[in-house]
């Protein structure tokens, strides 16, 4: 993302933010770089994958391109969704496959400035320090940043699950 703006009087000015769509999921929010972001979608029939990995929920169709679903709270190793909660999807695109990261609600934009970017606390869970780039704190909360590229290397995806 370009933290550069143009102004009426087409000069460039850093802007010195950068902007996340959150999503909750087992009641954790969590950012995803806005540029990131393809779709957002309401619950979605999908079909499952023999033999895949246990994140993996399966395939949807989404305008005619197959995308693979991933199921955050597995990948992640929370616990199941309540029966009959449904999901959201949030997709993305990783070395030029879109993947679904099925997620429980998606919250709002939000535009947060760069010096209130903190590293990751050593206390993290190590699979969460593994996919995050970091966190902002929020008035009543942390926003973990989700690292998109290392949530889909699935190289190192059968480690952390």
């Amino acid at each position: 993302m370009s933290n550069l703006i143009t102004r009426d009087d087409f000069s460039l000015v850093e802007t010195g933010s950068q902007d996340f769509v959150t999503v909750l999921l087992d009641g954790q929010l969590l950012g995803i770089p806005v540029l990131a972001v393809h779709d957002v979608l309401n619950a979605q029939k999908i079909t499952k994958i023999p033999l895949a990995p246990s994140w993996v929920s399966g395939v949807l169709n989404l305008r005619g391109r197959i995308v693979t679903a991933i199921d955050l709270r597995q990948r992640l190793g929370l616990g199941p969704r309540e029966d009959g909660q449904a999901s959201m999807s949030v997709v993305v695109e990783h070395k030029g496959e879109p993947y679904s990261l099925q997620i429980d609600n998606v919250g709002e934009v939000l535009s947060l400035e760069d010096q209130l970017f903190e590293k990751n606390p050593v206390t993290l869970d190590a699979v969460w320090r593994d996919v995050s780039k970091g966190i902002y704190r929020l008035d009543n909360q942390l926003l973990a940043i989700l690292d998109v590229n290392k949530l889909l290397d699935f190289d190192d995806a059968s480690k952390a699950a």
